[in-house]
């Protein structure tokens, strides 16, 4: 309905209904006199300018003028006028007419000019806010064609970066509208090209005076100054891009060295105590003393220990600086929970040595889709915890259960507890606890290694605790 009103010749047609509409209506029904009549002719005039255009109300003012003399100014019926005042009155219509038609179109005109930057500037912003949605240079790039697409209802899109030499496109269609070679020629010239019949635009991307790149777009209608204004957001939101990138590969620098160093102070610090009770049996042992076997025994299995727990110290940093690096790597295979409750037992023995141990596993579990040997030493992190934390012969209780789509594992103790403001710290690099960070030794690597294994498996990490209490650690992971 909408295309046949656009239609000439409807339109044109409705002008003239709307003048025999009024004809019939004040020379059947309604006697009033001519100034009457013209002043609905010209009524009619005005809102056909206003609503059309002003080429219609033109036509209408002109057939307008010859009904006016045809069927209300005598003699009726003819074109001739009798009183030489009605010439005037006929003259003065028409020109009246035609000058209120040219006012109404300019207005009208203006009208539309304003509602198109209007809707223009709307656009802009819609399109700045997408920009701003990403912050990775290659992401920005890649989504920028797609956002004028759809922030401009373009029919293809191109960006041309200069510093790359590289052209991004919104679909296949578009790289056969924009050769790279032509992007590069509008971003080496530094000026736009606008090609309106042809509705293809062409706007270089500057910084400044800087050319930076060029932007193609098929399909356009948009003004110069909001093509200008779409080059200048692009460019801003690319260099932005680029500097949160430099900043946040610089800031991850710097973090990466405190890291380091905190954890070369740490590791420093717990390697010495192990270190030292293995030098300690070995002068032992190398002395010739006269050890009976037991005490031999027990020598031996210092050293033992200790080395087990040096080689765990450096597992854990090289962790540490894996998870840093993004280099851990897993092998996930379906698993029962319980083959890794019962390889973290048999890991963690010296550590629950003395602690009974309660253990209860649900039948029927799920399957996990894990990495075993991983799973295994978060479980094993949990469990030596409780058993450095817990005082001697206190129970340590071990729980795997399902709960929707998930497989909760908790181990809970009758420690310390943990104070609620740490709770949520204590998953950090290389944090311990304020009450026993002097108390008992550690690096505070485990339990973010932990975190960070769940995490990697989809899952979540949590604790809760009553300070004299205990604790309950707990972890979810979803089931196959």
């Amino acid at each position: 309905m909408k295309r046949q009103l656009n239609n000439p010749v409807v339109r044109l047609f409705g002008c003239l209904l709307i003048l025999s509409g009024i004809v019939l209506l004040f020379s059947r029904w309604l006697h009033v006199n001519p100034t009457t009549v013209g002043f609905s002719f010209l009524l009619a005039v005005l809102l056909i300018s206003t609503t059309w255009g002003l080429r219609y109300a033109i036509f209408t003012a002109f057939v307008a003028t010859a009904a006016y003399n045809l069927f209300f100014l005598p003699p009726l019926f003819r074109f001739t006028i009798a009183d030489p005042q009605n010439w005037i009155a006929l003259v003065a219509f028409l020109v009246t007419a035609g000058v209120a038609s040219q006012l109404s179109e300019r207005a009208r005109r203006g009208t539309e000019y304003a509602d198109q930057r209007r809707r223009e500037v709307e656009r802009l912003y819609a399109f700045s806010q997408q920009l701003w949605l990403s912050e990775n240079v290659f992401e920005l790039l890649n989504v920028i064609p797609k956002h004028l697409a759809d922030s401009f209802d373009v029919s293809g899109a191109a960006l041309f970066l200069e510093g790359k030499q590289e052209t991004y496109f919104v679909d296949d269609r578009s790289r056969t509208l924009f050769p790279s070679d032509q992007l590069k020629s509008i971003s080496d010239r530094g000026e736009p090209v606008l090609d309106r019949q042809q509705h293809v635009c062409y706007m270089p991307v500057r910084m400044g005076v800087r050319s930076v790149g060029a932007l193609g777009m098929a399909g356009c209608d948009l003004s110069r100054e909001s093509l200008e204004a779409i080059g200048s957001l692009v460019a801003i939101a690319i260099e932005r891009a680029n500097t949160v990138e430099k900043l946040t590969r610089s800031e991850a620098a710097r973090e990466s060295d405190r890291l380091r160093s905190v954890l070369l102070d740490s590791v420093t610090h717990e390697f010495r105590t192990p270190l030292t009770s293995i030098k300690a049996s070995a002068e032992t042992l190398l002395s010739n003393a006269n050890l009976d076997p037991a005490q031999r025994t027990d020598l031996l299995q210092v050293i033992n220990e200790e080395s087990d727990r040096l080689n765990r110290l450096v597992g854990e940093a090289g962790e540490v600086a894996q998870l840093d690096a993004h280099q851990l790597h897993f092998q996930f295979e379906p698993h029962q929970m319980r083959e890794a409750v019962d390889q973290a037992i048999k890991n963690s023995q010296p550590a629950l040595r003395s602690h009974p141990l309660e253990i209860s596993i649900s039948p029927k579990l799920p399957l996990v889709r894990l990495d075993l040997e991983r799973i295994t030493e978060v479980i094993s992190q949990l469990l030596d915890n409780a058993g450095k934390y817990s005082s001697a012969k206190a129970p340590i209780h071990i729980t795997v259960e399902a709960e929707g789509s998930e497989v909760i594992t908790s181990v809970a103790d009758q420690g310390p507890g943990i104070d609620e403001m740490e709770q949520e710290m204590i998953f950090e690099k290389f944090y311990r606890g304020r009450d026993q960070r002097m108390l008992m030794p550690g690096t505070g690597m485990g339990l973010p290694i932990a975190k960070a294994i769940v995490e990697l498996h989809g899952g979540k990490i949590g604790v809760i605790s009553q300070l004299g209490r205990g604790s309950v650690f707990h972890f979810s992971l979803p089931a196959e």
